[in-house]
């Protein structure tokens, strides 16, 4: 079994529904996304570049989904949180049914297009 899937099978119930869920989001709208486990957490991976994270908060109760980019990101200000951090912006999450897919999919194409358009550059 590789390390993200014992990692998400090890998280309780609620956190695995809310993994799955994002995960499934993400892989729709990147296909050419690579699934990895770096610094403990699930981390998924865009054009070999870091591109977002997925870590569950047991303390906190919370599903943090972290995009490496994220002070790079224009819209949906009023749902990132940036909380101290210099580069990364998430969408926090405390229930499965707290997931808005459109802001989900919508801040995954506008960081989606962050790379694309540093790809571009040269």
């Amino acid at each position: 079994m590789k390390p993200t899937e014992a990692f998400i099978l090890r998280q309780p119930e609620q956190y695995q529904a809310m993994i799955l869920h994002v995960l499934s989001v993400v892989e729709q709208e990147l296909s050419q996304s690579e699934l990895l486990f770096k610094w403990g957490i699930p981390y998924v991976y865009y054009n070999k570049k870091p591109f977002c994270y997925l870590a569950p908060n047991h303390k906190k109760g919370f599903l943090d989904v972290g995009f490496a980019k994220g002070f790079q990101l224009k819209r949906n200000q009023n749902e990132l949180i940036s909380e101290n951090r210099n580069t990364v912006k998430s969408l926090r999450y405390y229930s499965i049914e707290e997931i808005n897919n459109n802001i989900l999919k919508d801040v995954i194409l506008e960081a989606k297009g962050l790379y694309n358009a540093n790809k571009h550059k040269n």
